[in-house]
């Protein structure tokens, strides 16, 4: 074991990284997505193309059971919980920076998915949830008659 002197200055700049996490996290976040005290978010990517909507989670060592996929009233709610391996050797860590604990996204859904068709994948820490769009009727001419 190394003996090191104490530095205060390393305690104040490890509280700065932990407030500019926070301060990060608040200003990232969606205006219509609700911030959970005690809660870490996982970033996400949306992107759409004709056919589809794209949403790709970060969420790194978490297993297929510990996510949870849900579509509750045109709201998409992606929840789930990342546990800190060997919990009770917490006291043996240097740093933990990683964020654990449960964690909730929820993203309202455009009135053109197929919320039948939404599929969920998850591969090498990126969840990704397919909603595909429904196929818009084309416009039809009707012809008026006169009488």
């Amino acid at each position: 074991m190394t003996i090191s002197k104490w530095d205060p200055m390393r305690e104040l700049r490890a509280m700065q990284e932990q407030m500019n996490r926070l301060l990060e996290m608040s200003r990232d976040r969606s205006l219509d997505e609700p911030f959970e005290e005690g809660q870490w978010q996982p970033p996400a990517d949306i992107f759409e193309d004709e056919r589809e909507v794209v949403i790709k989670l970060e969420i790194p060592g978490l297993d297929q059971k510990d996510i949870e996929v849900q579509i509750e009233d045109n709201t998409l709610v992606i929840s789930g919980e990342r546990t800190l391996e060997n919990a009770d050797q917490r006291q043996n860590y240097h740093r933990v920076e990683r964020h654990y604990g449960p964690f909730r996204r929820t993203f309202a859904l455009p009135a053109t998915v197929d919320q039948e068709r939404t599929r969920a994948s998850c591969e090498k820490g990126i969840l990704r949830v397919v909603l595909p769009k429904q196929s818009t009727p084309e416009p039809r001419q009707i012809e008026v008659k006169v009488e």
